[in-house]
């Protein structure tokens, strides 16, 4: 249950994170409108490229200041604790500047522009982008770049004005590379940009060329190649990201970023041991880096290692106290798996204590107690849950709860009715609602919501051969009850190959099988499932009918006289032998 669950809330979390980042081009009726005109006198070794460069770098400036300054004054952004600089930083990373108007005269460069933002979604972007720590570095360490290349351009201009013959031609040379990397800053910006707004799309092809442009106007630009590297591995280029990783290091060895990252590619395609080598790199160079014993501590639980799972969840979480629940919860799932049960509810407490009105904590505990078996407990968890916050999470688990209480499944509908309104993408919240539909005997409905938890599931490496092989098998019990017995045997067939360790699919296929009076193959599928369980009365029972049915009387006696001595209550199987 929680090697399942395991990876079912990582699916689920990251979806979460993901869509909060989702924040390109708004245009609610709430949106705000900032407008900013500037105008750059051109000196004589200025050209309209360069001109047009620093205009539209002074321009985005002071529209990021505005808006800024603006949402300075707003309660939930003073809530973050935020400086007007940072919040100009991190918008520059979530909002899109447009260009209204340009102007060239030879002598002066002339921009109009302005940003367009909803408030209220721009606060909740800027809430979850600065949660990100690598982003919000990657953004800091790009505006300081900018402000860098600002004043040497300041300082080469009032040179030039006094430099003559090779001192002026070497001016003029660092003049061309300072506008170069004016630009190639822009470029990386545009990517990052376009990075974020391709977590909804799938498409980083823009994102790709931002990068690449950007390297090109640099060749140096060690920023634009991981940033190029972390869009090629979102497109599962690994090759490609892997090469840019690689460079970013060749450049900078002590790129600690450039190291981390390529341990969690290696992670992502299975390679644990290459991956933990690059992350103890990157934790050699950076040892206050949160994520970096994050990524670790899941290499370490994917690899059985709890114990050292357990050690680095806790460091992240000890350097960075308000780190979001999917580091708790990971921390709990190996906790779990070390039987320290009291110590996963004592953290998920400790986590409430912390954040009372925290709608997150409160789904931290309820997870917890879903894990444990738990079930009511769960359940008041998700109620105070939903009260702050009624999320498609929450309705999601508190309905998964309901469905394991068994007596529930109506009220477990209602509540995936709910997630699934809220969110129609929830791969789970159609599974759970198949299997409870599958539960209160509505057969049609549940092969209605398998059909789309399996269709959307193949897509997501994650429950690839978790919940995937699971509904399957789910799938083929609601044919088998319904009497379609064929399209069963394929389901339950899908369900053994793709390992699902519901070891019932061979008892299941096996009465698909005798519907169908092909009753070798039940025979074989009833003696699979004997070796996994092999005091199952029913297996011996199904399996002595079977035999019965060929005509071997004698193993027929065998499998009744053993279904008897394990189960004396089934009267009717001795009645069965007897009569034999």
């Amino acid at each position: 249950m929680e090697e399942k669950r395991f990876s079912k809330i990582l699916s689920v979390c990251l979806s979460c994170v993901l869509s909060s980042f989702l924040l390109a081009d708004i245009a609610f009726s709430a949106t705000k409108v900032f407008e900013k005109e500037y105008t750059y006198q051109a000196s004589e070794d200025d050209s309209k490229n360069s001109s047009r460069t620093i205009a539209l770098r002074e321009v985005k400036r002071l529209l990021l200041e505005e808006l800024g300054t603006y949402l300075e004054i707003q309660t939930e952004v003073k809530n973050f604790q935020l400086t007007k600089d940072q919040i100009s930083t991190l918008t520059a990373g979530i909002v899109r500047t447009e260009i209204m108007d340009e102007k060239w005269n030879g002598k002066t460069y002339w921009l109009k522009a302005r940003i367009s933002a909803d408030p209220e979604s721009l606060v909740s972007s800027i809430d979850s982008l600065r949660k990100d720590r690598d982003k919000t570095k990657e953004l800091e360490e790009t505006r300081r770049k900018a402000d860098e290349l600002l004043r040497e351009n300041e300082q080469l201009r009032k040179e030039l004005k006094t430099a003559k013959g090779e001192e002026k031609a070497q001016k003029q040379k660092e003049y061309r590379d300072n506008i170069n990397g004016l630009t190639a800053v822009e470029w990386h910006e545009k990517g990052f940009f376009s990075e974020i707004s391709a977590l909804s799309s799938g498409n980083y092809d823009e994102a790709i060329a931002a990068y690449s442009k950007a390297i090109e106007l640099n060749p140096k630009y060690t920023a634009a190649y991981h940033g190029r590297g972390n869009a090629y591995k979102s497109a599962k280029k690994f090759q490609q990201a892997i090469a840019d990783y690689n460079k970013v290091i060749e450049l900078d060895p002590k790129y600690a970023d450039a190291y981390s990252s390529l341990g969690s590619l290696y992670s992502s395609l299975g390679k644990y041991q290459q991956a933990l080598v690059y992350i103890n790199k990157a934790i050699g160079l950076n040892s206050r880096n949160a994520n970096y014993y994050t990524s670790r501590g899941v290499i370490h639980f994917i690899a059985g290692s709890y114990q050292n799972a357990i050690t680095d969840f806790r460091r992240a979480i000890a350097i960075e106290p308000e780190n979001t629940l999917s580091v708790y919860t990971m921390l709990n799932q190996a906790y779990l798996k070390t039987g320290n049960y009291k110590q996963a509810i004592v953290d998920a407490s400790n986590y409430i204590a912390s954040k009372p009105n925290d709608a997150n904590a409160y789904s931290h505990r309820g997870a917890t107690y879903i894990d444990l078996g738990d079930y009511r407990r769960a359940i008041s968890d998700f109620d105070k849950a939903i009260e702050l916050d009624s999320s498609a999470f929450n309705y999601l688990y508190r309905g998964i709860a309901y469905y394991h209480l068994s007596e529930n499944y109506q009220q477990a509908i209602t509540d995936l009715d709910k997630a699934l309104e809220l969110n129609p993408k929830i791969e789970m919240a159609y599974y759970y609602r198949g299997i409870s539909y599958l539960g209160a005997k509505e057969f049609q409905q549940a092969i209605f919501d398998l059909n789309e938890s399996i269709a959307l599931a193949q897509k997501n490496i994650l429950l690839r051969n978790g919940i995937y092989a699971d509904a399957h098998y789910s799938r083929g019990t609601a044919y088998l009850l319904s009497g379609n017995f064929q399209q069963a045997i394929v389901d339950y067939s899908n369900a053994i190959e793709l390992k699902t360790k519901i070891v019932d699919v061979y008892l299941k296929r096996g009465m698909a099988y005798f519907m169908t009076k092909n009753y070798r193959s039940a025979i074989m599928d009833y003696s699979e499932g004997i070796k996994f369980k092999p005091n199952d009365a029913l297996l011996y029972y199904q399996r002595g009918r079977a035999y019965s049915m060929l005509g071997n009387k004698t193993q027929a006696r065998t499998d009744y006289n053993k279904a008897y001595k394990l189960d004396p209550k089934l009267v009717k199987i001795f009645i069965n032998y007897t009569r034999n």
